[in-house]
């Protein structure tokens, strides 16, 4: 068996949930620092991060990860213990094998190879690991950069090691998100009896027109890079548990996925416009998860295509498009920042796998990447 499979096996069995790391970077640390990482960590309140940096010389390198997974469902379901990494027909299943200890145990071996063959390669690498991921993300990664920024640790090049692949390794890879605005929306009435509603104010009477306004809005037409923006209701909760009480409020969840095209304040004004058109009583919370970003053409995207077609045989697609991932936390920080990793078909499902032949496919994506730019003729 491969080095990244048996780490990748070692990392499942830890039953790390968020936001528990369950002794991963422990493990982690342990095989980098006798290859001189430097072990700093930077936890905040119940949140584990670890940033393992060795060398201090421009260009600077950096993967991305976490080692945190989601909940595992219905144990009933998995055909395998979601904790115990189990081999079937090629696939190697287990909680976290694709999102994201697969990406993590790939990065790993890919240094550890790297720095074997090319002990004084040019500039600095770095592998920066939060148990907060897929969680509310606050004190995560979002923290450890402000860190880094207020010392002046600027990043080049960050590799983010989610799930990217489609139908096999490296046919696409994530050059930028879309942001993502959460909407908590509070529409006020007037509580009465169904049979007397001259005495009450439907809120859910006066919401429903507006909603509708909202989801049909034309928010953008998106562009080269991102699709349309979208809103999304996810979650509507109103009244008093009886079928002869007119609610006095209602609340309404919602989400924007945006592109490039626009701004949470612009989103925030023009949702706003649209409400007092309506004439409503209401309180709007809002919580920004991401801005939207885009790595421009460069070194990175370069060294990714050209690593993937030496390996693979094949040419990636650049893409935008899934979710939001910790790297809207460092691209603002100027750096050059792309998605790299795992097939992404089975991810936060029961059952999730990752190909064995994948990884070492994968580690040695990463190695090449590591060749081309840190590596000087």
């Amino acid at each position: 068996m491969s080095d990244t499979l048996e780490l990748l096996k070692e990392l499942i069995r830890r039953e790390s949930v968020t936001p528990n790391d369950a002794g991963c970077l422990d493990l982690l640390a342990a095989r980098l620092t006798p290859l001189g990482f430097v072990d700093e960590r930077l936890n905040f309140d119940n949140t584990e991060n670890i940033w393992l940096r060795r060398g201090d010389a421009k260009p600077f390198f950096v993967f991305l990860g976490h080692t945190d997974v989601v909940p595992v469902g219905a144990l009933n379901l998995w055909e395998s213990p979601p904790f115990e990494p189990t081999i079937r027909d090629g696939q190697l299943y287990g909680r976290g094998a694709a999102d994201m200890k697969g990406g993590i145990a790939c990065f790993v071996t890919a240094v550890e190879r790297f720095i074997a063959n090319h002990p004084n390669h040019a500039g600095s690498i770095a592998i920066m690991l939060t148990s907060d991921e897929e969680g509310i993300a606050t004190n995560g990664v979002v923290k450890v950069v402000d860190v880094l920024e207020n010392r002046g640790d600027k990043i080049d090049w960050c590799l983010v090691g989610e799930p990217s692949s489609d139908k096999q390794i490296g046919d696409v890879i994530r050059v930028g998100r879309r942001g993502s605005l959460n909407a908590n929306l509070t529409v006020h009435g007037i509580q009465g009896h169904v049979a007397y509603p001259e005495l009450a104010d439907n809120p859910i009477h006066k919401i429903t027109p507006a909603l509708n306004d909202l989801v049909n809005e034309v928010w953008d037409n998106g562009n080269a890079f991102f699709p349309a923006t979208s809103l999304q209701i996810s979650n509507i909760h109103s009244g008093a548990g009886a079928e002869n009480v007119i609610p006095a409020n209602v609340n309404v969840q919602f989400n924007l996925r945006f592109s490039t095209e626009l701004t949470a304040e612009i989103i925030k004004q023009r949702t706003a416009k649209i409400l007092n058109r309506h004439g409503l009583n209401y309180d709007i919370q809002w919580r920004l998860s991401g801005e939207p970003f885009l790595t421009a053409t460069g070194a990175l995207i370069d060294a990714a295509h050209k690593a993937i077609k030496t390996v693979t045989g094949f040419e990636t697609l650049d893409d935008t498009g899934g979710g939001t991932s910790d790297g809207r936390f460092i691209a603002p920080t100027g750096a050059q920042v792309i998605e790299l990793g795992a097939l992404n078909a089975s991810i936060h499902k029961v059952n999730e796998h990752i190909g064995v032949a994948d990884l070492d496919v994968l580690s040695k994506i990463y190695e090449q990447m590591l060749v081309d730019l840190l590596v000087t003729s």
